[in-house]
C-alpha cells in the first residue's frame, strides 16, 4: 500500500500545499511547531475517519477560515484511489473515494491501512485500560471493518441499558423485561467482539513475541483478560453471565460487566510490564507491538500498511533505531524529525523540510 500525493487546503497551519511522497522512506523534518505532525494527521484521517489528536473536527480548520479540504491519492496492490474530505465550521463533513460518497466509518476503514507510532503510544503500556481497549478497537477495525459495526451497535445498546438501570435503581418499580432485551442485544454484539479480540491478541502476540526477542532477547507476552469470562464465547453464554448479575447491576445503577471493561496485560517473563518494567523496556514493548501490527496486516492482507512515525527516532537508543531502520526499509514510511544528521537516515530517502506550514522537497 502506498500514499502517493497529499493536497491540503486550510488544514491546521497549512493554506495550500501539495506533497508527492516517495515509494519508500519519506523524511519530514523541521523545527517544532512547524506542522510536521499535521501531515501525518491528514493521512491518518483517511484511514480512520477521525483525528488521532482531537475529538473536535472543527479544530483542524485553519484559524479564520470557514472550511478545509484534503485530497489523498493512494494505491493498493489492486488499484488506485483518490479520496476527498471536506469539513466546514458548522461541522458538516463529507468524504468521497473515487467520487463515491462514504457514509459510514466502517466503509472508509476498508480502503487505506496505516500504522502510526508516536511517543504518546507509551500510554498503551502505562495508561488506563481504556487506552489499551482503544488501541485494540482501532487495530482490529482496520483489518476487519465488520468489527467496528458490532462495536458501534454494542455501545449504543449499552447506553440504553445504563439509562434503564439508572431509572430502575431510583424508581424500584420498573419491569426488568426491557433489561433482558438490552442484555440480549449486548450479548449478541459482545460475543462477536470478544471472539475478534481473542483471535487478534493470539495473532499479534505471535509476531510481537518474535520481534521483541530479536530486539532485546526478552520474552514478551500479551494476555487478553475479558470482563465476561466464558469457556466458550457465544451469545448464550455471554447473556447468561449478564443475567446472573442483573440484581447487582440494578443496585449499582450501571453495567458492571461487558467488553467495555476488558483489559490487555503485557508481560516480560512472568512480570507485568506496567508495574515492574523500566521505561526503556516499556518503550521497546510498544515498538514490538507496533511492528507486530505492521506484520499482521501484511500477513492477513498480503501487503504492508503505510507506516507513520511521529518523532519516534529520538526516543530510541542506537540499537533500537538500527533495528527499526532494518525493519522498515522495504515499506513505505513517512516519518517526522527535527534534524537528519544521520547519513544512514538520508540513504535512499525522499526528504521534505517544513517551515511555518510550507513544505519544500529537498534534493539529496
Amino acid at each position: 500500500m502506498k500514499v502517493n500525493k497529499l493536497t491540503v487546503s486550510n488544514f491546521r497551519n497549512y493554506e495550500n500545499e501539495v506533497i508527492s511522497f516517495g515509494e519508500n522512506t519519506n523524511i519530514v523534518f523541521g523545527n517544532n511547531a512547524q506542522g510536521k505532525t499535521n501531515l501525518l494527521e491528514a493521512i491518518f484521517l483517511f484511514s480512520h475517519g477521525r483525528s488521532h489528536r482531537t475529538k473536535l473536527d472543527t479544530e483542524m480548520i485553519n484559524f479564520g477560515k470557514e472550511s478545509m479540504k484534503l485530497c489523498l491519492e493512494f494505491s493498493d496492490k489492486d488499484r488506485d484511489y483518490r479520496a476527498l474530505m471536506q469539513l466546514s465550521k458548522n461541522g458538516k463533513k463529507s468524504v468521497k473515494i473515487n467520487n463515491v460518497p462514504i457514509t459510514k466509518l466502517s466503509m472508509l476503514m476498508s480502503y487505506l491501512n496505516v500504522v502510526m507510532f508516536s511517543p504518546e503510544d507509551l500510554q498503551i503500556i502505562k495508561g488506563a485500560p481504556q487506552v489499551r481497549r482503544h488501541f485494540l478497537d482501532e487495530a482490529i477495525s482496520q483489518i476487519y471493518p465488520i468489527y467496528l459495526k458490532h462495536l458501534i451497535s454494542y455501545h449504543k445498546n449499552l447506553a440504553q441499558k445504563n439509562n434503564l438501570l439508572k431509572k430502575m435503581k431510583f424508581s424500584g418499580n420498573l419491569s426488568d423485561e426491557m433489561l433482558s432485551v438490552w442484555n440480549e442485544q449486548i450479548a449478541e454484539d459482545g460475543s462477536v467482539i470478544m471472539n475478534f479480540r481473542t483471535d487478534f491478541i493470539n495473532k499479534i502476540n505471535n509476531f510481537a513475541s518474535k520481534i521483541h526477542r530479536e530486539i532485546c532477547g526478552e520474552n514478551l507476552n500479551l494476555l487478553y483478560t475479558p470482563s465476561v469470562e466464558c469457556d466458550i464465547i457465544n451469545k448464550e453464554n455471554f447473556y447468561n453471565k449478564l443475567n446472573a448479575v442483573e440484581n447487582r447491576e440494578i443496585e449499582n445503577g450501571s453495567s458492571l460487566y461487558g467488553i467495555q471493561r476488558d483489559e490487555i496485560k503485557f508481560f516480560i517473563g512472568d512480570k507485568e510490564i506496567k508495574t515492574y518494567a523500566s521505561q526503556g523496556q516499556q518503550r521497546t514493548a510498544v515498538l514490538s507491538l507496533k511492528m507486530a501490527q505492521v506484520e499482521l496486516i501484511n500477513d492477513l492482507k498480503e501487503e504492508y500498511p503505510v507506516l507513520l512515525l511521529d518523532d519516534i527516532m529520538s526516543e530510541l537508543d542506537v540499537n533500537r533505531r538500527r533495528y527499526l531502520w532494518g525493519k522498515i526499509k522495504d515499506k513505505q514510511v513517512i516519518l517526522t524529525c527535527t534534524d537528519i544528521d544521520d547519513e544512514e537516515t538520508k540513504e535512499n530517502a525522499t526528504i521534505f523540510n517544513v517551515n511555518s506550514g510550507t513544505v519544500k522537497r529537498l534534493e539529496v
